[in-house]
């Protein structure tokens, strides 16, 4: 794709210059920084990131410097995305939703916002190489400020979990391996997030119709949880069809794994009983953003009658319209489109080993974890992102592999295209049967599956008795 490989080569740049820090850049610090300004040369960030990148590498970058620099970084990634999502489109045949109305402004503080910017600009200072817990725990006071702000939440989050990682990476002198990419993605994000307005909420409008789930993809990490379902709206005022999403999450204790996240998500929204029934759901005056996540809320729906996954992926994906991405979430990693597959061959192989001095994976990227499933359809591969299937559900990469139809989320990591299965239909006992990624969602009758709801149960129990007791207290 042309012009891709040179905004990834440009971003790389700006990543290495990064990780040996910027308050006394190296001549091969200097050079990749005079290499990324140049990448933008053309656009109307030109003059101010060559006067930061010429600031930085003579080692007097300024906290505006850095933001400058963010700010390409995140232009040069948003184009990569743009182009790939032109791509999208000439694969599935569906249009795009085009750009989105401006988002509703809110009232920040500036001072913490300040503060969490000049612990960014410390950073990117010492660089990943020279962190130690002295300037990962900077961090920690602005958090605790941040966190009561729910205006700030956002950011205070992400700087937490950065943190968080940093804290145990330390000290960055010892580390063989940096993770370059993910790093300079969670370092550029948040410097943007600093600025005021950056952390408004998207454009809201309310929606009625009838909402077909296609799959839910869930998100575990040791202290939360989280489920998407990805669905197809059909309004109630005959307009085409959309791709929407609605998504809960949820904090959890790192006890509670597998199928024992469906026990603390379950309560929080109805339709995941309804995924688990495989029922639609009647949505009436639903807020719903202009990036199509659907603000859930339990008044607003109702369980509407049966709906097959697979009979919605067949008649009704293909026409539905994709929703717009808000400026800042233009990034490849976020690149995730609910597709229908068919009629592919399936053919397993021994990951390649990478060379040593290949660039280390995004923070979306999956690592390699045994055989690698592809999918030939119409001629071309797509890698089967199998590490991406939750233990939280029936679908196994075995299921996969033997499937003659799959519902998924179209991906590009690694320089290609791939995708992340969310159901399949294959063959048991010589019977055609559908299996779910969220197909616990409900509940199940799986020993395994049963053990761990049933722990899950029992550890949120004990969780809220010691909670009762600390707040009598």
């Amino acid at each position: 794709m042309t012009g891709l490989d040179e905004a990834l080569a440009a971003v790389d740049a700006f990543d290495r210059a990064l990780v040996g820090g910027l308050l006394r850049p190296r001549p091969d610090q200097a050079a990749a920084l005079t290499e990324f300004a140049q990448a933008v040369a053309g656009s109307p960030l030109a003059a101010r990131v060559a006067e930061a990148a010429e600031k930085a590498a003579a080692g007097a970058a300024a906290e505006d410097h850095l933001v400058a620099l963010a700010a390409a970084r995140t232009a040069l990634l948003g184009s990569v995305h743009d182009a790939l999502v032109v791509r999208v489109e000439e694969l599935t045949g569906r249009p795009h939703g085009g750009e989105t109305a401006p988002a509703s402004a809110g009232a920040q503080a500036a001072n913490l916002l300040a503060a969490a910017r000049s612990w960014l600009a410390d950073l990117a200072r010492t660089g990943w190489q020279g962190i130690d817990h002295d300037v990962v725990a900077g961090s920690a006071q602005v958090v605790s400020a941040m966190l009561p702000e729910p205006s700030l939440r956002r950011l205070a989050t992400l700087l937490d979990g950065f943190a968080a990682e940093l804290a145990a990476s330390c000290p960055g002198a010892a580390l063989e391996n940096v993770p370059v990419r993910r790093w300079a993605d969670l370092w550029s994000r948040a410097m943007l997030l600093t600025l005021p307005g950056a952390t408004d909420t998207p454009a809201v409008a309310t929606v009625t119709g009838r909402l077909l789930p296609l799959g839910v993809d869930v998100h575990e990490h040791a202290t939360a949880a989280q489920a998407q379902v990805h669905a197809v709206l059909e309004p109630a005022d005959g307009t085409p069809p959309r791709l929407v999403r609605a998504g809960v999450a949820v904090p959890k204790p790192d006890t509670v794994v597998g199928a024992g996240v469906w026990q603390l998500l379950r309560p929080h929204m109805s339709l995941l009983a309804a995924v688990g029934e495989g029922r639609s759901m009647d949505i009436t005056d639903m807020p719903l953003t202009v990036e199509g996540d659907l603000i859930w809320s339990d008044e607003h729906a109702r369980p509407g009658e049966p709906a097959d996954a697979f009979a919605t992926a067949r008649v009704a994906l293909p026409t539905a319209t994709a929703s717009a991405t808000v400026p800042l979430d233009r990034h490849p990693a976020r690149i995730a489109v609910p597709v229908f597959l068919e009629g592919y061959t399936v053919r397993k192989a021994e990951p390649q080993t990478a060379p040593t001095d290949a660039p280390e994976q995004s923070p979306q990227d999956g690592g390699p974890g045994g055989d690698v499933l592809t999918f030939t359809v119409a001629g071309q591969p797509l890698v089967v992102d199998t590490d991406r299937i939750p233990v939280a559900g029936p679908l196994t990469p075995e299921a996969v592999e033997a499937s003659g139809a799959c519902i998924g989320l179209l991906r590009w990591d690694a320089g290609t295209f791939g995708v992340q299965p969310l159901a399949v239909e294959t063959t048991v006992r010589k019977k055609a049967v559908a299996i779910h990624a969220g197909g616990w969602v409900g509940g199940t009758a799986d020993k395994a599956g049963a053990r761990a709801e049933k722990a899950a149960a029992d550890a949120v129990v004990v969780l809220r008795e010691r909670a009762g007791r600390l707040l009598r207290k």
